[in-house]
């Protein structure tokens, strides 16, 4: 499908081929900053400006509460959730106290200093949520 809109850092609307309705979809295996928290700007003008309008390929794995579809997304080769998390635009998710599928990526990302682990301060969106509330 077609990327027509990107919501944040980590959520997006694909247009799938031949269909006229988009799908919501919430990158599985990532979290990235709310928009309103610090580096939340910055990490939802990544995610547009490598996937906006760009073809992508979806791979489903369930709805989230939201009722969004919780995807893995490749543009080419690339898995977009890996991109972001080496990136230093978002974090890797932990379920259950397992390592996330991109921790390896996250761990190269903090030590060079990248994105949000730029400045001192990085704090988890659920954190951040927790404290703040989510951004209306």
């Amino acid at each position: 499908g077609i990327v027509t809109h990107v919501t944040d850092g980590d959520t997006l609307w694909v247009r799938p081929a031949g269909q006229k309705d988009t799908v919501e979809i919430r990158l599985l295996g990532i979290d990235a900053p709310e928009g309103c928290q610090a580096f939340g700007p910055q990490a939802k003008r990544a995610l547009a400006a490598r996937v906006l309008r760009q073809p992508v390929t979806v791979v489903t794995a369930g709805q989230d509460d939201y009722r969004r579809t919780l995807a893995r997304v490749r543009h080419g080769n690339q898995d977009i959730g890996a991109w972001l998390v080496r990136e230093g635009h978002a974090w890797s998710t932990n379920y259950k106290g397992r390592p996330g599928r991109y921790d390896r990526l996250e761990d190269l990302a903090r030590r060079e200093r990248l994105g949000l682990w730029s400045g001192p301060q990085a704090m988890e969106p659920r954190h951040f949520r927790r404290s703040h509330g989510r951004c209306v």
